[in-house]
């Protein structure tokens, strides 16, 4: 079955869909990464992301702020093939680029009502907890299932190919 297009919306978008959530007690959960080589910890992840609410809200960063944050040679992925990858989950209802450094713009814009964040990062150390808890929503840290990622990949990438 072919990715549903509609998933990639503009902020606009979800500022102005964002009251009528509301109105119907719809519980809004967002989360953001570069998902560059998806594996089954980043559809896990997702999965449990969405089962925290009713909309899974997915920020994820350009190519220019993946490449800001991960270093040269990242992403692997332009960032059309890695949206059309999270389009094709069931658990994620929207997808928003974006370019800054953080997504603090995107939670603050939008106001979900929970921001899920890797258990590798401290509370203190999430982008928009702050913000988030400010207006009464709720911050949940997930573990990464089977200590995967992106990263991890590459290495064992890297060093499979050392070995022919």
């Amino acid at each position: 079955m072919p990715a549903r297009t509609g998933k990639l919306v503009s902020l606009r978008t979800l500022v102005r869909r964002r009251p009528a959530w509301h109105r119907s007690g719809k519980k809004v959960v967002f989360t953001n990464g570069v998902f560059d080589l998806l594996h089954r910890g980043h559809v896990e992840y997702l999965a449990r992301a969405k089962s925290t609410g009713d909309i899974l809200i997915v920020g994820v960063n350009s190519d220019a702020s993946a490449r800001k944050l991960k270093g040269r040679g990242r992403p692997i992925n332009k960032l059309a093939d890695r949206a059309a990858v999270l389009m094709a989950l069931e658990a994620v209802d929207y997808i928003v680029s974006f370019g800054a450094p953080t997504p603090i713009d995107l939670i603050t814009a939008i106001s979900p009502d929970v921001l899920v964040k890797g258990a590798e990062y401290e509370k203190h150390e999430i982008v928009g907890a702050k913000e988030i808890e400010s207006w009464g929503g709720k911050v949940i840290r997930l573990r990464m299932l089977g200590e995967m990622s992106t990263s991890m990949l590459l290495r064992k990438i890297a060093r499979s190919s050392k070995g022919r």
